[in-house]
């Protein structure tokens, strides 16, 4: 199985700045950008991302408006409909982070099976299956499935930068979610469990036919 994956667009921002294109066709949103020969470097959010200048097709600046302020939400099981089925709401957290949504889909679909009332054994809760702690690092109420799905999408997303210079960085990333990142890296790659070995077999097979399904429609 070919992978031809580099998943570095990170289209959610706290302030204005600007978006970097990509040959790819993903975009990076950034503070300021500085050549330095044959490299750029970007400083984002997230720190300071080095990418090959030759990868960069284009800077577009950013309009921005900002939010009003969110009210915080108790951590309960919302008695409200969510905005969309489990799938919509799985597009639109990938879309919001910047990643190919049959990427995000194939974690979802691995994880809960798009159940948003899925609880693991371990506590894992909702849609992208986040444990407690996860979710409160990501200010998201796991019970809510919009919240649950923008906030998994976001991990994902966070663990893919952690590994963006690494040849293996989709394996990792996949390994990482299911395992924690803590044992990708201790092991340098995928750990050696059954259940994580399985688990990234599952979400590479799910994305292939994802994309293939989409190519055909």
């Amino acid at each position: 199985m070919k992978l031809l994956l580099c998943f570095l667009a990170v289209t959610c921002c706290a302030r204005a700045g600007e978006y970097v294109v990509l040959s790819s066709g993903f975009r990076i949103h950034a503070d300021s950008h500085m050549a330095d020969g044959n490299m750029m470097r970007l400083q984002t959010s997230q720190g300071e991302i080095e990418i090959p200048a030759s990868s960069v097709t284009g800077i577009e600046k950013e309009e921005y408006t900002p939010p009003p302020p969110a009210a915080s939400k108790p951590l309960e099981q919302p008695k409200a409909t969510p905005d969309g089925s489990p799938q919509e709401l799985v597009t639109r957290a990938a879309i919001d982070a910047g990643l190919p949504p049959e990427f995000v889909h194939s974690i979802a679909r691995a994880e809960s099976a798009y159940k948003t009332d899925a609880v693991s054994p371990k506590g894992a809760i909702g849609l992208m299956q986040l444990m407690p702690k996860t979710a409160a690092e990501l200010n998201a109420n796991p019970y809510d499935p919009a919240q649950n799905a923008e906030a998994g999408a976001q991990y994902l997303r966070e663990l893919l930068l952690k590994y963006q210079n690494d040849p293996h960085q989709v394996l990792k990333a996949i390994a990482a979610y299911n395992a924690g990142p803590a044992a990708v890296d201790k092991y340098k790659g995928i750990p050696p469990y059954a259940e994580t070995v399985e688990y990234v077999r599952r979400v590479l097979k799910e994305y292939e036919r994802q994309q293939k399904k989409n190519s055909a429609d």
